[in-house]
């Protein structure tokens, strides 16, 4: 992808909305033909501020939506079973009040999971539909010291059994759900990760945890209980969150390394369509070094990234 080096910028700025996480960014239209030093600015501005928000972005398509996102760094394919229209696009629609109503990170059960994830407001209920994310750097800071040791010594099993609408509040269209939880575990994947991983942008330690967690290496299932509970909760405290309020051409940009995210589903029968494209990562490292692992299943089809946008 080339990157223009003489489109004007000064009209671009970057207004915090949180106190821990969140950024606006006005005065720029998003596109793959922005300048290097455009695309340099929004990138540090995820970096410092985990997750950004562009409004009256509705010009986008699939295709310039992707296109953008690779100025980002290499794409994913849209997701690792899900079945996708498009190779780089992962449409997320919903009618039924159901979305990913559980605090995740994207894709962690795979080995090399994104680093940044591109989401576009396609069709916004009139209420409700919001997402939330957390910033987990944040929550990793605010530890006290006799749980910073003791999560830098952790390992985690993440898999894509867990159901995104597991746990629902509502016993209404069971037969979706199990369709739909059939359809996202079909292949099986599980990877090892540290429980602290380094970032390899920034430096900081953030907290990888989220609802994809099955276990703790080397803990039984209620010590792994208790402690993920322990954890997570530090991270989705709410001084660590922000909460956006969509609109149609809406587009959030976050850094999937140092965030989880949970999009509330609160908006009743009303039809609610969001498109994701992530910018594939690199391998977790550990505070000692050690990088994360493969256990079951092959995801170089996906993290490995493609060469030329395909729809």
């Amino acid at each position: 992808m080339t990157i223009s080096l003489d489109r004007p910028t000064d009209s671009l700025t970057v207004t915090k909305i949180g106190g821990r996480i969140g950024a606006r960014i006005d005065g720029v239209r998003l596109d793959p033909d922005l300048a290097a030093r455009t695309v340099a600015r929004i990138r540090a501005a995820i970096l410092e501020h985990k997750v950004v928000f562009l409004r009256d972005q509705g010009h986008l398509d699939d295709r310039a939506h992707a296109a953008f996102a690779a100025l980002l760094g290499p794409l994913t394919t849209a997701h690792p079973t899900l079945n996708s229209k498009s190779a780089n696009v992962l449409t997320l629609a919903a009618s039924r009040g159901m979305a990913a109503n559980s605090w995740h990170t994207d894709v962690t059960f795979v080995d090399r999971y994104p680093a940044f994830s591109v989401l576009r407001g396609v069709a916004i209920p009139a209420y409700g539909g919001t997402t939330v994310w957390a910033n987990t750097a944040a929550a990793y800071d605010a530890l006290p010291q006799p749980l910073k040791a003791l999560a830098e010594s952790l390992w985690a099993v993440h898999t894509n059994s867990y159901d995104y609408a597991a746990d629902s509040e509502s016993d209404a269209d069971t037969d979706l759900k199990s369709y739909q939880r059939e359809e996202f575990s079909r292949t099986a994947f599980k990877a090892e990760h540290p429980v602290v991983r380094v970032h390899p942008e920034t430096g900081e330690r953030a907290l990888l945890l989220g609802h994809f967690v099955e276990r703790f290496v080397g803990l039984n299932t209620s010590e792994s209980h208790a402690l993920f509970n322990v954890l997570q909760s530090r991270i989705t405290k709410l001084e660590n969150t922000v909460r956006w309020t969509w609109a149609e051409g809406d587009v959030a940009i976050w850094d999937n390394r140092a965030t989880q995210h949970y999009a509330v589903a609160d908006f009743d029968t009303q039809y609610r369509e969001v498109r994701r494209i992530t910018v594939a990562g690199e391998l977790p490292v550990s505070v000692t070094g050690e990088r994360s692992r493969t256990i079951e299943g092959d995801a170089d089809g996906f993290v490995g990234g493609i060469d030329a946008l395909m729809f």
